[in-house]
């Protein structure tokens, strides 16, 4: 339960839990219109405001340019403290290098969320970041294996060609490929030959992170 403070009203600590319950479930946050309609709130007006109130107040960083740019913040505020010249980066599941995968089954973003530490020397940018644990080798030829940990930053939107977590609204799946849109279509391309691409209708996809680094783990 998000704890209640004199900052926080009823109606923001109840879209707090929404938010926190919906990354549960799908490995993007919701949009406004979800959260209106989650939260029974009476217009997406009333959730801008209140979301407005909830980034002012730490709980949630948004970034306005991007339709479903909420990033969760309240479990930072419960986190050890990292290393100086480091960012703790929050492990939200597993993602198909393969066939997709029904969303992120082991996803999560309370207080006791799976995090790694990432020096920040090593990264161009360090916000919106999330990672994601790679299950298949359909990313072989580009040096991603299975059981790696791939670093995302949280887009919405992806160049010709670059690595992208790819959500298909339709069959309600993730994976783990290269993005390519063609007309009316997006390609989503595996890096191992003995693979074939993913053809979808390009309204059916959404581009929920693009890949900025890989971490490889050896027992």
């Amino acid at each position: 339960m998000v704890p209640q403070t004199k900052n926080m009203s009823d109606r923001q600590s109840k879209m707090l839990e929404f938010i926190r319950g919906f990354l549960k479930d799908h490995p993007y946050p919701p949009s406004v219109r979800e959260i209106q309609l989650g939260c029974a709130i009476s217009s997406t007006s009333v959730v801008d405001y209140n979301l407005h109130i909830l980034r002012r107040e730490g709980y949630i960083k948004r970034s306005p340019d991007i339709s479903r740019g909420i990033e969760l913040l309240e479990h930072n505020k419960a986190r050890s403290i990292v290393a100086p010249g480091s960012i703790s980066i929050p492990i939200l599941g597993a993602i198909a290098a393969g066939e997709p995968l029904m969303a992120f089954p082991d996803s999560a973003t309370d207080d006791g969320a799976e995090t790694i530490d990432f020096p920040t020397s090593m990264l161009r940018q360090t916000e919106s970041l999330f990672a994601l644990k790679v299950k298949g080798q359909s990313m072989i030829e580009d040096l991603i294996d299975d059981g790696d940990i791939v670093l995302f930053q949280r887009r919405d939107t992806a160049q010709t060609g670059e690595m992208v977590a790819a959500w298909l609204k339709e069959r309600q799946e993730a994976t783990l490929k290269r993005f390519f849109p063609e007309g009316d279509k997006v390609r989503l391309q595996p890096a191992n030959s003995s693979m074939s691409p993913i053809y979808v209708d390009a309204s059916d996809v959404e581009v929920q992170g693009v890949v900025v680094g890989v971490i490889r783990m050896y027992n």
